[in-house]
C-alpha cells in the first residue's frame, strides 16, 4: 500500500521562491512509495486548517514548506496525532531543522528524508497549555521576537539590527522560577529559554545539550552581558559553546513555575504571545511523530 503525503507549503515564507518545488517533488518522490498532493497557504493560520484537514482525510504524512511559523503551525497542530510530521526548511532560520540534522535543500529532504527516512518521535512542550516545538521563552528575547513579527525584513541582519537597537534600553526584572515542584530559583535575568531543541535558528544555540526526545526542557538563565561583552557571548553562541560561559545558568525540568511581577510578552517558538504573570511551561515527552533522516 502506498502511503498518502501531503505537502503544506507556504509560498512566502522566508522571502523564498518556491515555484519550483512542485517540480522537485515530481521529478525526486519515490512513486512507488507515495500518492502525493501538494496544497499552498494562503493566509496566517491556514496551515492549520488544512493539517487538521489533512488528518480527518487520513494523510499518513503531513509536510510543512517553508518557515519556522508554518512549522510550528503544522507540527504543533499534529501534537498526539497518529500521522507522521515532516520538514521541508525554506526559512529564514531554520531552527528545528538545523537542531535535526536535516538538510536544507528540498531536493535532498526529498531523496533523503522523504524517501529513505525513518519514522521516529519527538517531545513537545507548552506555556500555559500554548503548545510549541522548539523554544518559549521570557524576557529580552520576547520583545525582540514581538519587534521581529512586526519587521517586513526577516534573517539574521534583521534579528541583529532589533538586538542592538533595544539592547541599552532593556532593564531585567525579578523572577521566581519553581523546578518540578522543587527547586526554587530568584534571579534577574536577561532572558529566560524553556529549550526543547537546542537553538533559536541560524545555529545560535542557546542550549547545546538539549534533546527532542529526553524528556525534559532545558531551562536557559541568561545574564545580561556588557556592550564589550557581547561579541564574545554571539560568538560562544554561534560556536556552540555558550554554557561553557558564566553568561548563561541552565537547569533542566519537566514542569518549570514562573512568577512574574506583571502581565508580559513571551516568545513561543518565535511568535510574541501574551501571557499572564503566573506561567507554566511542561514538557510533553514523545507526542509528535516525526520523519528523520536514517542515519
Amino acid at each position: 500500500m502506498k502511503e498518502k503525503i501531503l505537502f503544506i507549503v507556504n509560498p512566502i515564507s522566508g522571502h523564498h521562491d518556491k515555484s519550483k518545488f512542485p517540480s522537485i517533488v515530481e521529478k525526486l518522490i519515490d512513486k512507488d512509495k507515495y500518492d502525493y498532493t501538494i496544497t499552498l497557504t494562503e493566509y496566517g493560520g491556514h496551515a492549520v486548517e488544512l493539517t487538521k484537514q489533512a488528518i480527518d482525510n487520513q494523510y499518513d504524512i503531513i509536510v510543512a514548506v517553508g518557515g519556522d511559523g508554518t512549522i510550528n503551525e503544522v507540527a504543533t497542530t499534529m501534537i498526539g496525532a497518529s500521522q507522521t510530521f515532516a520538514i521541508v526548511p525554506y526559512g529564514s532560520g531554520n531552527g528545528l531543522a538545523r537542531h535535526l540534522h536535516l538538510p536544507l535543500k528540498p531536493d535532498k529532504v526529498i531523496t533523503e528524508v522523504i524517501n529513505k527516512g525513518v519514522k521516529s518521535k519527538i517531545d513537545t512542550a507548552a506555556m500555559n497549555g500554548v503548545p510549541y516545538i522548539s523554544l518559549a521563552g521570557v524576557g529580552f528575547d520576547a520583545i525582540i521576537a514581538d519587534f521581529f513579527a512586526q519587521d517586513p525584513h526577516r534573517g539574521i541582519k534583521t534579528y541583529v539590527k532589533l538586538v542592538t537597537k533595544e539592547y541599552l534600553h532593556f532593564q531585567p526584572k525579578k523572577y521566581h522560577l519553581i523546578l518540578d515542584g522543587k527547586e526554587e530559583i530568584d534571579c534577574e535575568p536577561f532572558f529566560i529559554s524553556f529549550a526543547n531543541s537546542n537553538q533559536f535558528g541560524s545555529n545560535a544555540v542557546v542550549s547545546p545539550t538539549a534533546s527532542l526526545n529526553d524528556g525534559l526542557l532545558d531551562v536557559c538563565i541568561f545574564k545580561k552581558p556588557n556592550m564589550l561583552q557581547v561579541p564574545y557571548v554571539a560568538t560562544r553562541l554561534l560556536t556552540k559553546k555558550i554554557d561553557r560561559t558564566h553568561f548563561v545558568d541552565i537547569h533542566k525540568a519537566q514542569k518549570i513555575q514562573v512568577i512574574r511581577e506583571n502581565d508580559e510578552i513571551a516568545n513561543i517558538d518565535g511568535e510574541a504571545v501574551m501571557m499572564p504573570k503566573d506561567i507554566t511551561v511542561e514538557i510533553n515527552p514523545l507526542s509528535l511523530n516525526i520523519l528523520l533522516p536514517n542515519v
